[in-house]
């Protein structure tokens, strides 16, 4: 569903992008935080963008719904799926953007993500400025 996309895809690429630094950020801010589990909130936060493509769902509820599944494949015990849940649910929601959480840090990561400063299309993207990432950080 990304294939065509010109403007803030959201592939492999991001998605690593965003398991890297919110581990990085897990680390400087010393968060009680398992790499397992940064990397999965990460890496599954966006799996339900395809269900917003499709019918207009919010990728965030979609992602939320389908995560815990691949979750318990993957061996989460109940609690850290509720974590991670929790934090999909919740990464693009600017409330959490200052916590000291995994919620907080997986909307971070997610923000800073953004490759504007060499996005090829960035001229004709309708962002404000100051929302774009024009800085390489960490």
């Amino acid at each position: 569903m990304e294939r065509g996309r010109r403007f803030c895809t959201h592939g492999w690429d991001h998605l690593l992008d965003v398991a890297r630094l919110a581990w990085i950020m897990a680390l400087e801010e010393r968060l009680e935080a398992e790499k397992e589990i940064v990397y999965a909130a990460a890496l599954l936060h966006d799996c339900g963008r395809y269900k917003q493509y499709e019918d207009g769902t919010p990728h965030e509820e979609a992602s939320a719904r389908i995560a815990p599944g691949i979750l318990e494949e993957c061996g989460f015990v109940y609690q850290e799926r509720e974590k991670i849940r929790d934090a999909i649910l919740s990464h693009r929601s600017v409330s959490v953007a200052a916590e000291k959480s995994l919620r907080g840090i997986l909307y971070r990561a997610d923000k800073r993500s953004r490759r504007c400063f060499s996005c090829p299309v960035r001229e004709e993207c309708d962002w404000p400025e100051e929302k774009k990432n024009l800085k390489l950080c960490w």
